[in-house]
């Protein structure tokens, strides 16, 4: 029964997160989501803001997880934004996107969020390196590019936009058009000659070394 409940403040606290935001989440409001007594959410996690910690923590694994077997497929830039978007509509229809941005706007204020926040979004950046080792191993940019930065890019370019996008949806839409622009490139340096390559990779060590 204590495991049911504690799921049910968990879930609870992930819809009062999407539904009502971060300024009207409270151990009131995320126990009436859950259907139980506001009590309960000190008995099992102590304060509303341990609480939310776990949330982001348990809405992240169960995110990743959903969508795990689909990025260790990708093999490509190209795949690898094609499946953003994919997700990106996913996630949006969903709010679950919105959980962490909520949850990143009131680190700012609760300092205590911030970790769980962080470890929450760790999940997605681990993931989307894995995704980015592989796809640039195989291209002349593979020694300079930097998996761990670019994942972390990639993982606050996708909150940032989702969060853009309620307030100007074309310039979210163009943001990801350049994304997919970017890809082109990559796949154009890959198809160069060997010749070709060898003349970029001296240009770039030159260019890293200065």
């Amino acid at each position: 029964m204590s495991a049911d409940t504690k799921q049910k403040l968990l879930e609870g606290a992930l819809r009062t997160l999407t539904e009502q935001g971060i300024a009207k989440t409270s151990a009131r409001t995320i126990a009436a989501a859950a259907g139980v007594n506001q009590a309960l959410v000190f008995y099992h996690f102590g304060s509303v803001d341990e609480l939310l910690a776990a949330a982001c923590r348990h809405g992240s694994e169960q995110r990743v997880s959903r969508y795990r077997e689909r990025l260790d497929a990708v093999s490509s830039l190209a795949e690898l934004l094609e499946f953003g978007r994919e997700m990106h509509e996913e996630e949006r229809a969903a709010g679950h996107v919105a959980v962490l941005g909520q949850l990143l706007a009131g680190a700012q204020t609760q300092p205590r969020l911030a970790p769980a926040t962080a470890a929450g979004l760790a999940l997605w950046i681990e993931e989307i390196e894995k995704v980015l080792v592989r796809v640039f191993s195989s291209t002349p940019l593979g020694e300079f590019a930097d998996p761990a930065g670019l994942a972390r890019a990639v993982a606050a370019s996708f909150v940032g936009i989702e969060l853009y996008e309620g307030v100007d949806e074309v310039g979210a839409s163009r943001a990801l058009d350049s994304l997919e622009q970017l890809s082109l490139l990559v796949a154009a340096v890959e198809d160069l000659g060997p010749l070709a390559q060898r003349a970029m990779r001296h240009r770039l060590r030159r260019v890293t070394r200065s």
